[in-house]
């Protein structure tokens, strides 16, 4: 193998201890290596730095998961008992309280700008503003927690546009039957339903937005009963 497979990422191979290439080709890790799983980001930074590794992941759908590292067993045993030991000090527990907190407070600012945004996007009429504040805490409650893996969550697009995302996104699992729709697998097809409802959608905020009078069998507000 070449210097770049040291650094390029791999998909799992065929049998235990290969990896395949981006173009198809397979090959078997050098003798003395083993798998370093996902979950320890702290110790997989550490192994990648301190020499040759075989990074592998595997796109499953539009997602691309980790599926660990190979490198020399040595080393990783090596590192890991380095990190363990730094681990077990008094100084690493405080660092650790204190970044917890910071990122607490960084999740609950954020969740509250999110929500200021979510009920920016909606601007229903005064006569509605009870309904659009529990939309907007509904909306930030789903999509906004660490990890969810929503639109909310992504840093691609303004905080505007996730907002308006995110609400469609909630009314279209609450508000319609697109959960239970037997949709054809043709291509785009999925894409189109989405749109359509998404107009739906749009179109119920607009009545709310004008300040129009709507009843309690309104799809919005049967969503937001079984919320509350």
């Amino acid at each position: 193998m070449n210097t770049d497979d040291t650094t390029r990422p791999f998909a799992p191979g065929p049998s235990p201890n290969t990896v395949r290439a981006a173009d198809g080709t397979v090959h078997t890790t050098p003798e003395g290596w083993m798998l370093l799983p996902p979950g320890d980001a702290g110790l997989t930074r550490r192994v990648k730095a301190a020499g040759d590794s075989w990074v592998v992941q595997e796109k499953v759908g539009r997602r691309m998961f980790s599926r660990g590292v190979w490198a020399a067993a040595a080393t990783i045993d090596r590192i890991r008992a380095e990190l363990e030991a730094e681990r077990s000090t008094e100084g690493y527990a405080k660092k650790q309280e204190a970044a917890a907190r910071r990122r607490e407070t960084a999740q609950a600012e954020y969740v509250e700008d999110f929500h200021g945004a979510v009920v920016a996007f909606l601007a229903f009429h005064p006569s509605h503003a009870d309904l659009a504040g529990r939309l907007a805490r509904a909306v930030a409650d789903h999509a906004t927690p660490v990890g969810s893996g929503t639109v909310a969550r992504t840093k691609r697009i303004p905080v505007e546009q996730r907002a308006e995302a995110a609400v469609i996104a909630w009314m279209r699992h609450q508000t319609t039957g697109y959960d239970g729709m037997a949709i054809p697998r043709a291509k785009g097809e999925r894409r189109e339903v989405r749109r359509m409802l998404a107009r739906r959608s749009q179109e119920l905020l607009q009545r709310y937005r004008q300040g129009e009078p709507i009843g309690d069998d309104c799809p919005l507000k049967r969503a937001l009963a079984v919320e509350d």
